[in-house]
């Protein structure tokens, strides 16, 4: 018998009284609009959220955000404004001095701002070494909550992915608060 079923049994004959798991019933949160707390949402986490009006170039939107972004990735066919293709690059040291890099999400969740990201690039170290990324999200794509988000995952090629709410963000003890340490000073979603 193996040490965790030892301790196991143990705690189980030293337990006077048996109780059975209580039933939980949870409310489902939601909102009157997923768009609007999404973006108020975003903005109470240090980032920002757009939606793209009709008609609008994605493109020239970027840019009018991001004026001074030279070095630019992206595999996205639809934004020509890149300068390098993630997927084209072998090793991911060369993409240290990326300004922006723009990306898709695939789920947005409306009680945190936060967007799963699965790995959709051969570099995914364009998600966190850029100093502003911009993640292009289909507005149809918003949950309510994180339980919503996780029971629409789907499988992904690459097996990576990771949920991005707003700037990398950490405090010390002392509560002093640093923007852009372990990933992008700014992020910017774009609800198309």
């Amino acid at each position: 018998m193996s040490t965790r079923n030892e301790f196991m049994n143990r705690l189980k004959n030293h337990t006077p009284v048996p109780y059975d798991m209580p039933e939980l019933t949870l409310e489902q949160i939601s909102y009157t609009d997923n768009i609007e707390q999404f973006i108020q949402i975003s903005s109470f986490v240090g980032g920002q959220a757009i939606e793209l009006k009709e008609g609008e170039d994605v493109n020239e939107l970027i840019r009018s955000l991001y004026p001074d972004a030279r070095n630019i990735a992206s595999n996205l066919p639809d934004i020509t404004l890149s300068t390098v293709n993630p997927d084209e690059v072998d090793d991911p040291h060369a993409l240290d001095n990326l300004d922006l890099s723009v990306i898709e999400g695939e789920i947005g969740v409306a009680e945190n701002g936060c967007i799963w990201i699965p790995q959709q690039v051969r570099q995914k170290v364009i998600y966190f070494i850029s100093e502003y990324l911009v993640i292009l999200l289909d507005k149809s794509k918003l949950v309510a909550t994180m339980h919503d988000a996780y029971k629409r995952i789907p499988d992904s090629e690459y097996g990576f992915g990771v949920f991005i709410s707003g700037p990398s963000k950490t405090a010390d003890i002392e509560q002093a608060l640093v923007v852009g340490a372990h990933g992008a000073r700014g992020v910017t979603v774009i609800l198309k």
